[in-house]
């Protein structure tokens, strides 16, 4: 029984706060993780536009965003200059590397990417990419293996940009099982490994689940694993923060139910040299998130 964790740093104060906690929990709980970094200026501040989006404030209200992120975050971009967190967290960032997880890319600019990727042309989305993977290398002295978009948003171009710049797997969207993506039928070679259960800021606020019994509702997900094991998105401002004793929760829980408890690195390297399914990627709604993301739609076969 497998379990990979995804852990995504959005912001400056995740990346200070949050992450060196994170390392700290799971090193106790002899677990392993994969960090995946914002590389650029946190604009925070700006994610104000997506207010007009349906949805958007239910989630603001259910999970207290400014109780997890803070004001001053909250304000990066717009009234305070937004830090640049590859280059003022850099040792932070390497540090987790050095403690023996695996570290990879979430973004350049995580408001930029999260709310341009979708309508974005082929120049936009490259530059945007190579911007990320040019401050990863810089920062850890070599290029990055894994790719794990922001807000699991993405395009066509971005998708085929995942294997012409060589990364080796994966996580940008949602979904059951690992997957070679088909995009307007192009067979794209480099594996997704989808989050496969929802993260806490979807679950709580929603059907009388809050911050005590969370947990549980995650674990009863875990009870059965599938055949590739799970995927389970976390973020450096929630788990690692306020939420850290929910994580713990989850970690004790996973233990007893007998998972091994992996990065994305792990997960990949368990597959062998199975063939994987190849399946459409496609935008879809989730319950608990607002607007559209990317996910596994149905198996392609080809000749169909």
């Amino acid at each position: 029984m497998k379990l990979a964790l995804k852990i995504d740093v959005d912001t400056f104060r995740g990346t200070r706060e949050g992450v060196p906690r994170l390392v700290e929990i799971l090193q106790r709980h002899g677990a392993k993780a994969t960090f995946l970094f914002s590389l650029g200026p946190d604009h925070t501040g700006r994610a104000i536009r997506r207010a007009l989006r349906p949805g958007f404030l239910r989630k603001v209200s259910r999970t207290s965003v400014l109780e997890h992120y803070g004001l001053r975050t909250l304000l990066y971009g717009t009234v305070v200059p937004g830090p640049d967190i590859g280059r003022r967290c850099a040792d932070t960032l390497r540090a987790v590397r050095d403690a023996g997880f695996e570290a990879g890319i979430h973004c350049f600019d995580h408001v930029r990417w999260q709310d341009g990727v979708e309508h974005a042309g082929t120049d936009w989305t490259a530059r945007e990419m190579r911007r990320a993977m040019e401050r990863f290398e810089q920062v850890m002295g070599e290029p990055a293996h894994v790719h794990g978009a922001a807000g699991w948003q993405m395009n066509r171009h971005a998708v085929r940009l995942t294997q012409r710049l060589g990364f080796s797997y994966c996580s940008d969207a949602r979904g059951t099982r690992p997957f070679v993506p088909v995009i307007d039928a192009e067979i794209v070679g480099c594996a997704q490994l989808p989050t496969t259960l929802p993260t806490l800021d979807e679950l709580i606020g929603r059907a009388g689940i809050t911050t005590e019994n969370v947990h549980e509702r995650v674990l009863a997900l875990t009870r059965e694993a599938p055949p590739a094991g799970h995927v389970y998105t976390l973020h450096a401002e929630l788990e690692g923060m306020k939420l850290a004793r929910v994580f713990e929760r989850l970690l004790e829980g996973w233990r007893a139910q007998g998972y091994a408890v992996l990065g994305l690195d792990g997960l990949f390297e368990s597959l062998g040299s199975a063939a994987l399914p190849r399946h459409e990627l496609v935008r879809g709604e989730i319950p608990g998130r607002a607007g559209t993301l990317m996910m596994q739609g149905p198996e392609f076969l080809a000749g169909e």
